[in-house]
C-alpha cells in the first residue's frame, strides 16, 4: 500500500502532457513580479508588509479586508516553532484539537482547516502525517474561506505554505551561493538534521534544495518520529516577460498516532487516579488477535446503543464488559494507549510548475499546475486501521490586468480552473475499543490478546467502509478590487463550480455487506461569492467588513468521497461568513493591530461530517498586536474569544458519541470499559467541545547586540469541556516558553525550553465523538538544543 502503483501511471502520463503543452503562468505564486516589499531592520519580518495572496492583488495586509496572519521562517527559528499546533502563539483563531496526536492541519475559527502550498489546496490531511513547516519561507494563516479563484474550500480557514525560494526577499535572485547545515537534539532523544543550499544557476535562473531527517524518540510511551523531507525550488527568467518556477517536496513519515489516555475520568484529569484492571479474555482461536467474529460471539452487544446517558442502567451491560482485578493508581502523562506495532505511514510528493507571463500592456497570464499523491496506512491494535491512495491534479489560469479609470484604480482578476482527484481507501472501525487495555500495566506485563484487534489492513478484508473513485471539479471565477483616491475599496469576488463524482465500494471486502450501495455517480453545481469593502485613512485606522458564501466538499480524511455519501446526495454543502474589522498602523509603521468580529456557519447537518467537517456555527473576536519597538526589542500579542455551536447538537440536544465513566456514573465503569456504550451524548448548549473560549498569547524577543537574543512566550488558555456532554473538565493553563540564542556571521547556538513551569494540561482528542472516553496529556518541561553553521 505504500507502493506508487501502476493505476497511477495514466495520471502520470497527463501530468507529462500538461506540463509540456502549458505555455503559461500563474500569478498566483507568492512573489509577484514588481512587488517591493518593506522591511523594518530588526523585525523578524514579523509586521505585515508582505503581500501574502490572500486576493493575489499585491496589498498588504494592512489594505486586505480580511482576517490574517504571517510568519516568517525568522519567527519561526528565533522560538523553535516545530509543529502547526505551536501556531497559536502567533496567530489568533489557530487553537487546535489533538487528531490523536498528529499535527496534520489547523483548527481555523473552531473547524478544521486546510493547508495550502503556494495557494493551492492539498490533500486533505487532518491527521495523517505532521505538516512540515522547517522548509518554509513564511507560513500565511488565512480565518475564513479562501478567495474564489481558490476554489471550494472549508469555512474556517487555511494555512498557506511558502517554500523557501531561489529569490531572495526583494524578488531578485540569490546573487551568490548560500547555505547552511543544523543539528537539534534535545528532551526524549530529539535528532533533527537539516541541510540546504542556494543560489544562482546564472544570472537568470536560481535554486534553492532543502533536506530534513529525523531520528526522534517522545514523550510518549512506545512512540517515535523517523522522517525524510526533500524540496526543491527552480525560478528561471525565460526572458523579459516570462518567468517559469518549479519544483517540489517529498515527505517521508514513519510514526503512529497517540490516542491518549483511555478510561477517562474527572479524578483522572484532576489527581492522575486511573481505574485499574483488566478484560474479559475474547481470542478463541489463540492467535494473538481479537477479530471482528470473536468479537461478535459474545453473549450479547460488546458496543451497546442506549439513546440517552440516563437510560444507562446494569440491563444495558453484558458480562464480557467487565474488568477483573480492578483498582486505582497513579498513572503518569507519558503512559497512553499506543502499542509497540501501531504505525502510521505516509509517503507524500508535491510537485509544482508555474509560468508567470506579463505583456507590454500589462496583462498578466499565469498558470499554475500543481500535483500531489499521498500513500497512507495506519493501524492501531485498540481497533481502528486505514489506508489511503490518493492523487491530485490541478491547473488554474489567471488573466490578471490593473487600469484606472478616472479616481478609480481596477484591479481584474477571471480564473478558469480544473482539479482532478482519484482516490482509493478503506477504513476499520467497528469494534474499536478504547478501554479494554490497562495502561497501568507494562509491555512486558500485558497481554496483548486481551485488546489487539486483527484489523482489516492486515487480511484486507472486513472492512466498515471502502471505496475507490475519483471526481472532477471545473472551476470559473472573476475577481475585481476597486481602489479609489479617497481610500475606500471594494473587493468582489464570484466563483462556479461544476463538480462530478464517481464512486465504487466492493461490498464483498466489508464486514457488513447488506444493504451497502455498490456504486453511485453525482454531479453538482457550486456557487461561492464575496464582497468586501474597506477604507484605509489618513490617519493608520483601515475599518473593514466582508459578507461571503463558501461551498466546500464533504470529503474523507485523504480527500475521498464516501459512496454513501454520494448517493445521497449529501457530499457538498455552503458556509456563511460575516465578519467586521479594525486594522491600524502607527509609529511609523512600527505598530501593527487588527481586531475583528465574526459570524461564520454551516448549517446542513444532513451531510454532516464529524471528523473532517462538522456542521458548526461560530461566533468569536479576534485581536493582534505586532510592534517593534525599536532595533532590539520586538513584541507580539494575541486574543481569541471563540464559540463554536454544533448545529446538529443544538437542534437535537446532543450528537451521536461515545459515553464515558462520567457521563453514566450510575453505572460502576468496571462494569464497561471491556466494551463501551454510546448513543446520544447530552449537550446542554450545543457547544463544541475542546474549544476554549478565550485564549490570550505574548511573546517577545530582545536583542542585546548583534549576537545575543532572547526570546520568550505566554500562552493562557481557558478551560473546556473534554467531550460534548462537559461530563469532564479540562483545566485552564499557562505555557511560559524561552530562548536564548548567539549567532556570529557563521555560526548560531540556540538553546529553547518550554513549558517552563511543568505545567499540566491536556489537549481533547477528537472531541465529537471520543472526548468522555479518551484525552491527550501534552508534554512536560522540556528543551531543544541547535547548532548551525551558514556559508
Amino acid at each position: 500500500m505504500k507502493t506508487f502503483t501502476t493505476r497511477r501511471l495514466p495520471l502520470a502520463a497527463s501530468i507529462a502532457a500538461i506540463i509540456a503543452s502549458v505555455p503559461l503562468a500563474n500569478a498566483q505564486s507568492e512573489e509577484p513580479l514588481g512587488i517591493e516589499e518593506v522591511v523594518v531592520t530588526g523585525s523578524l519580518g514579523s509586521l505585515p508588509g508582505e503581500d501574502v495572496q490572500i486576493f493575489g492583488f499585491g496589498k498588504s495586509l494592512l489594505e486586505t479586508p480580511r482576517s490574517a496572519s504571517t510568519i516568517s521562517a525568522e519567527q519561526l527559528d528565533r522560538f523553535n516553532i516545530t509543529d502547526i499546533d505551536e501556531l497559536v502563539a502567533f496567530a489568533p483563531g489557530t487553537f487546535t484539537q489533538s487528531f490523536f496526536g498528529v499535527a496534520g492541519s489547523l483548527d481555523v475559527r473552531g473547524t478544521a482547516g486546510e493547508t495550502y502550498f503556494r495557494g493551492i489546496r492539498r490533500i486533505d490531511n487532518p491527521g495523517n502525517y505532521p505538516t512540515p513547516i522547517g522548509a518554509s519561507d513564511r507560513i500565511d494563516i488565512v480565518r475564513g474561506p479562501a478567495s474564489p479563484i481558490y476554489g471550494p474550500s472549508k469555512i474556517g480557514g487555511y494555512l498557506n505554505f511558502n517554500p523557501k525560494s531561489a529569490r531572495a526577499e526583494t524578488g531578485d535572485y540569490l546573487t551568490e551561493t548560500t547555505g547552511a547545515l543544523s543539528y537539534e537534539t534535545g528532551s526524549w532523544d530529539r535528532n533533527v538534521f537539516t541541510a540546504e543550499v542556494g543560489g544562482p544557476i546564472n544570472d537568470r535562473m536560481g535554486y534553492y534544495i532543502y533536506g530534513e531527517l529525523e531520528d526522534s524518540e517522545s514523550f510518549y510511551d512506545n512512540t517515535e518520529t523517523k522522517q525524510n523531507i526533500l524540496q526543491a525550488s527552480f525560478d528561471v527568467d525565460i526572458n523579459d516577460n516570462l518567468v517559469m518556477k518549479f519544483g517540489g517536496m517529498y515527505h517521508d513519515y514513519d510514526g503512529n498516532q497517540v490516542a491518549g489516555w483511555n478510561r477517562l475520568t474527572q479524578d483522572l484529569i484532576d489527581n492522575g487516579t486511573y481505574i485499574t484492571g483488566q478484560a474479559t479474555p475474547l481470542d478463541t482461536d489463540g492467535d494473538g488477535k481479537i477479530s471482528h467474529q470473536e468479537y461478535g460471539a459474545t453473549s450479547g452487544a460488546l458496543s451497546n446503543f442506549v439513546f440517552r446517558p440516563e437510560f444507562v442502567d446494569e440491563s444495558s451491560v453484558i458480562p464480557e464488559m467487565a474488568l477483573v482485578n480492578t483498582g486505582t493508581t497513579q498513572l503518569d502523562e507519558s503512559n497512553v494507549l499506543v502499542d509497540p506495532n501501531d504505525t502510521l505511514d505516509n509517503q507524500v510528493l508535491s510537485l509544482y510548475l508555474d509560468f508567470e507571463y506579463e505583456t507590454d500592456n500589462g496583462l498578466r497570464i499565469t498558470n499554475q499546475l500543481f500535483y500531489e499523491t499521498i500513500d497512507n496506512i495506519n493501524e492501531n491494535a485498540y481497533g481502528f486501521s486505514q489506508f489511503g491512495e490518493v492523487d491530485m491534479i490541478e491547473d488554474k489560469l489567471v488573466f490578471a490586468f490593473t487600469t484606472d479609470i478616472g479616481s478609480m484604480t481596477a484591479d481584474l482578476q477571471f480564473s478558469p480552473s480544473i482539479r482532478y482527484t482519484d482516490f482509493l481507501r478503506g477504513q476499520d472501525f467497528i469494534n474499536e475499543y478504547f478501554d479494554r487495555r490497562d495502561l497501568s500495566q507494562s509491555n512486558a506485563e500485558r497481554d496483548p490478546s486481551l485488546d489487539t484487534r486483527l484489523l482489516a489492513t492486515q487480511i484486507n478484508d472486513d472492512y466498515s467502509e471502502y471505496q475507490s473513485g475519483d471526481y472532477t471539479m471545473f472551476g470559473l471565477a472573476f475577481l475585481g478590487d476597486f481602489s479609489f483616491d479617497n481610500g475606500i475599496a471594494v473587493t468582489l469576488g464570484v466563483r462556479q463550480d461544476y463538480v462530478d463524482a464517481d464512486v465504487t465500494t466492493p461490498v464483498e471486502l466489508l464486514l457488513f455487506p447488506d444493504g451497502e450501495i455498490p456504486q453511485a455517480s453525482d454531479s453538482e453545481e457550486l456557487l461561492s461569492w464575496s464582497a468586501s469593502i474597506n477604507w484605509t485613512t489618513e490617519f493608520g485606522l483601515t475599518p473593514y467588513f466582508t459578507i461571503a458564501e463558501q461551498a466546500t466538499l464533504i470529503a474523507g480524511q485523504v480527500g475521498d468521497l464516501p459512496t454513501a455519501q454520494v448517493a445521497s446526495g449529501s457530499w457538498t454543502d455552503t458556509s456563511d461568513l460575516w465578519e467586521v474589522g479594525l486594522k491600524g498602523s502607527f509609529l511609523d509603521d512600527s505598530l501593527y493591530f487588527a481586531v475583528n468580529y465574526y459570524e461564520q456557519e454551516r448549517v446542513d447537518f444532513n451531510a454532516q461530517a464529524i471528523v473532517t467537517n462538522p456542521t458548526s456555527r461560530t461566533e468569536g473576536i479576534e485581536a493582534e498586536l505586532r510592534w517593534v519597538v525599536n532595533q532590539d526589542l520586538v513584541v507580539t500579542g494575541g486574543w481569541t474569544n471563540m464559540e463554536v455551536i454544533i448545529v446538529e447538537a443544538e437542534e437535537n440536544g446532543g450528537q451521536f458519541g461515545f459515553y464515558g465513566a462520567d457521563d453514566i456514573p450510575q453505572i460502576d465503569p468496571t462494569l464497561v470499559f471491556g466494551g463501551q456504550i454510546i448513543g446520544i451524548p447530552t449537550s446542554p448548549d450545543g457547544r463544541r467541545a475542546g474549544i476554549p473560549e478565550n485564549i490570550y498569547t505574548l511573546t517577545g524577543t530582545y536583542s542585546f547586540n548583534d549576537n545575543l537574543a532572547i526570546s520568550g512566550s505566554v500562552i493562557s488558555v481557558d478551560e473546556t469541556p473534554s467531550g460534548s456532554s462537559g461530563a469532564v473538565i479540562l483545566p485552564s493553563y499557562t505555557l511560559l516558553n524561552a530562548g536564548l540564542v548567539y549567532e556570529t556571521e557563521s555560526w548560531t547556538f540556540q538553546l529553547n525550553a518550554k513549558n517552563l513551569t511543568d505545567e499540566r494540561y491536556f489537549r481533547s482528542n477528537f472531541p465529537d465523538l471520543f472526548g468522555s472516553q479518551i484525552v491527550l496529556p501534552e508534554l512536560s518541561r522540556n528543551f531543544q538544543a541547535r547548532v548551525a553553521y551558514k556559508f
